[in-house]
Parts: C-alpha cells; sequence; structure tokens
C-alpha cells in the first residue's frame, strides 16, 4: 500500500527533525518546510495527503496558510501544532479550517493517531485523483493515462505508478528508497530492485518523440522529474 504523504512545517528545526523521523517510522511519507510560503508553495506543486503544521511560524502564520489553503478549496486534512498555553491560537486555528489541533510539546504516537484518524474521513487519497501536469507532461490517474505535448504516451501500470510519485513531486529529488516504498508499498535493497530498470524504461518513452529530457537521475539521491 502506497504511504500516505505528509507536509509537516514548523521553523523550529529540531521540531521538523523529530516529526521526519517519528512519522517516517509510524509508514507515512514525510516533507519537511520551515516557512508559511514554502508550505503554500509545495501545497501548490506537490500536494500532500495531510498537512501538520505550526501555528506561530514567523512572518505568515500557520493561521493564515491555513487559511490560504481552505480558502483555495483544499480539501486535505490540516492538523495544528500549539502551545500548550496559547489557547488563543488554538481557537484561531480551528476556525481557519484546521481539523485537528495537538499541543506541545507531543507524543509522535498519538500525533501519527490522531493523522490516521483524519485521514480516514476523507475519500481515500482524494488529492491524489486529480491530474498532475509538468509543463508538456499530464498524467491523469483517474484514467491512468499520460499524454506529452498532447500524444498519448503508452505505459506499465509499474511506469504510470512511479510517473505519478515523480510528477506530483516535481522538482524535488526522490531518493530510491521513498521510490520503492511508495510504487511497491515495500522495501528493496538498494540497488537489487527493479526501480532503474523501470525509470529507464519510463525515460525512453518521454523521449522517444524527440521531447527535452524530463526524468532525471540525480547522483547519490534517486531521481526527480522536472520541466524541460
Amino acid at each position: 500500500m502506497t504511504a500516505y504523504r505528509i507536509l509537516a512545517v514548523d521553523d523550529d528545526w529540531a521540531i521538523l527533525r523529530a516529526l521526519w523521523r517519528g512519522l517516517r517510522l509510524e509508514g507515512f511519507a514525510v516533507d519537511t518546510v520551515d516557512a508559511g510560503p514554502l508550505a503554500l508553495d509545495r501545497v501548490d506543486k506537490a500536494p500532500p495527503d495531510a498537512i501538520v503544521l505550526d501555528v506561530t511560524l514567523p512572518g505568515m502564520s500557520g493561521v493564515e496558510v491555513c487559511a490560504r489553503i481552505r480558502a483555495a478549496g483544499t480539501r486535505m486534512p490540516v492538523l495544528m501544532l500549539a502551545e500548550r498555553d496559547d489557547v488563543d491560537g488554538r481557537a484561531a486555528a480551528l476556525a481557519a479550517g484546521a481539523d485537528d489541533c495537538v499541543l506541545k510539546p507531543f507524543d509522535l504516537y498519538e500525533l501519527a493517531r490522531r493523522l490516521r484518524a483524519l485521514l480516514r474521513h476523507v475519500a481515500p487519497h482524494a488529492a491524489a485523483r486529480a491530474p498532475v501536469t509538468v509543463g508538456p507532461l499530464t498524467v491523469d490517474p483517474a484514467t491512468r493515462r499520460v499524454t506529452l505535448g498532447g500524444a498519448e504516451v503508452e505505459v506499465t501500470r509499474r511506469e504510470f505508478d512511479l510517473l505519478e510519485v515523480l510528477a506530483r513531486n516535481a522538482g524535488i529529488p526522490m531518493s530510491r528508497t521513498l521510490l520503492l516504498e511508495r510504487v511497491w508499498g515495500y522495501d528493496f535493497e538498494i540497488g537489487a530492485g527493479p526501480l532503474d530498470p523501470l525509470a529507464g524504461s519510463l525515460r525512453r518513452k518521454l523521449e522517444a518523440s524527440g521531447h527535452p529530457r524530463m526524468l532525471h537521475t540525480v547522483r547519490g539521491a534517486g531521481f526527480m522529474l522536472r520541466e524541460p
């Protein structure tokens, strides 16, 4: 089963590291950013399944980020993090459209449990059903069709799954380990699995009609899809 992708947003890097490590151990895929504008950009370009968002971000607050996400019509669960004595912040977060609020210091197991509860109450992977467009490339999960420059590209089931993950994270290097988890649902030993041949086959299909390269190998990281 494909892991839910969580976007964690906090200006405290100790908290971000704890969220990244702890939620991954709980079976989630995790991206992190440390500022409100970066969070909005990530939501726009690579929508996660849910967001863990600090109330008191500097500059653009977490409350404002949540309000903008909801104003755009985005339904993904938003779980806010607030200081225990910040009653006004918690109230403002819920008024802005947050689904839940966890108090700091938090227990990671409890936070993961609340995330799963929120995700069960939305349509499974609802955000992931919308087509994704990266430059001339469009990936449509509803029909499982891939078009490039208006022409359809024939891909296998696994090639489609890989391309969808890369397209939803366009411009972000994705590690081999994470791609194997997202596409196959369990771990392979690095270098022993089918990821590299699959990526090579997909790259050849995308470039078959003379289109410039979009699927790149990132040395020491994995793969990344970006606009030509």
